[in-house]
């Protein structure tokens, strides 16, 4: 399931600290900037999620260049995949603005620069649902510096892109097969059935046929629609067509 509006706004594991830091006057004092920083590791260890509190950190980033640090911008981007299909890594990017490829203060390279097109493809493609394409691109080759230098450090991130996977399969599907499926969720053998078993899915064993359990979203109803015109409505209608 997708996190509510109300979950969005202020996740329950936020803390009071945090809270006041993101609603009020002090979210744009750069001096909790690391309060802030801290927390978005907090998340990742945790495998919690505030958007919010990430968003106000590239806000203060935004208003103090001499503070930005693409490690952390990653992350945040990183995190923010795993939210899809919310809008969360479109409104990240939003806030960085025209990156320039030039030194940091440190006269290092910025790192943020030539992964950001690949974090760009990868949201692309778990927001368009293709599912294969994304588990071979993150595990591409191109991609290993990505994977050993931060999502190695995401808690649960396999399982937080899988989490998107099934949250799009249980809206368009009532029965997929388990070879598909597995591709989607980039899983196989008894790890694929454990998996399949957890979301409370069956999975028949003489078809391969994953049935999944109806919901609002993938079960289609005709609705019949009746309109109530009372005839003094009706005689201006003709009359308007005769004029």
């Amino acid at each position: 399931m997708s996190p509510s509006s109300a979950q969005w706004v202020k996740p329950a594991t936020r803390t009071e600290l945090i809270d006041q830091l993101v609603d009020g006057v002090d979210r744009y004092n750069p001096s909790n900037l690391g309060l802030l920083e801290d927390y978005l590791y907090h998340q990742i260890r945790e495998k919690e999620y505030d958007c919010l509190a990430n968003l106000a950190i590239l806000k203060l980033y935004q208003f103090n260049p001499d503070l930005y640090n693409p490690d952390v911008v990653i992350n945040i981007l990183v995190k923010a995949l795993t939210a899809a299909p919310l809008p969360d890594f479109n409104l990240c990017v939003a806030l960085l603005g025209e990156r320039q490829n030039l030194p940091l203060l440190d006269n290092e390279p910025d790192a943020l620069l030539p992964l950001l097109p690949h974090l760009q493809h990868l949201s692309s493609l778990l927001l368009t649902c293709r599912f294969p394409a994304f588990w071979a691109t993150f595990y591409s080759d191109e991609l290993a510096v990505l994977r050993d230098n931060y999502t190695v450090e995401v808690t649960g991130f396999d399982d937080s892109v899988r989490e998107v996977v099934v949250r799009a399969t249980r809206a368009a599907f009532v029965k997929i097969g388990r070879e598909r499926l597995g591709r989607y969720l980039h899983l196989d053998g008894s790890n694929l059935d454990k998996y399949v078993s957890s979301l409370g899915w069956k999975i028949d064993p003489a078809t391969g046929v994953v049935s999944i359990p109806p919901n609002p979203d993938n079960q289609i109803e005709g609705q019949v629609v009746r309109e109530s015109i009372q005839f003094p409505q009706l005689s201006k209608i003709i009359a308007h067509a005769q004029a």
